[in-house]
């Protein structure tokens, strides 16, 4: 049998991160996680694009022009969407969420899902603090393992 997995690794390959500015307390730091990671994987501070965007509903339609662009080997989509009094929630959440990984089936490049969906400020502050549990980290150590082994699967690299 043999079994192929990406790498925890990934000096030379090229990361864009799309960071919503919607809650920018939160998504900060969940890009301060996503940047940790990716030095941690031995990925340069010049392999890594930042793009800015207004909210959850603007990731999907930046990570597939960016995807569509060649320019890098994943695509991290960081972003946070606080439940409120309305049904926003729930529409912006489910279409975001459809649009990242459509945009990722579309460009056949790895995109990763960094947007959280907190019932509370109190969760989405957790979850992007400082430490293993940021969900940024998270999203960036899924997009290092996904771009190489789009590589060992013979996928297309820019």
């Amino acid at each position: 049998m043999t079994e192929l997995q990406g790498s925890h690794t990934a000096p030379g390959y090229r990361f864009a991160i799309i960071a919503s500015r919607f809650n920018v307390d939160v998504t900060d730091g969940l890009v301060k996680g996503a940047r940790s990671a990716l030095a941690d994987a031995g990925v340069r501070d010049e392999d890594v694009t930042l793009v800015r965007v207004p909210g959850a509903f603007e990731l999907p339609i930046t990570a597939e022009r960016l995807a569509q662009s060649g320019r890098f080997d994943a695509i991290i989509c960081l972003g946070c969407v606080i439940k409120g009094d309305t049904m926003h929630f729930e529409y912006i959440s489910a279409a975001a969420s459809q649009g990242i990984m459509n945009a990722s089936t579309n460009s056949g490049v790895p995109v990763a899902f960094g947007l959280l969906t907190a019932l509370t400020e109190e969760q989405a502050r957790t979850r992007s603090a400082d430490g293993p549990e940021n969900k940024g980290r998270e999203a960036a150590l899924a997009a290092v393992e996904m771009a190489t082994l789009w590589r060992h699967l013979g996928g297309t690299t820019p």
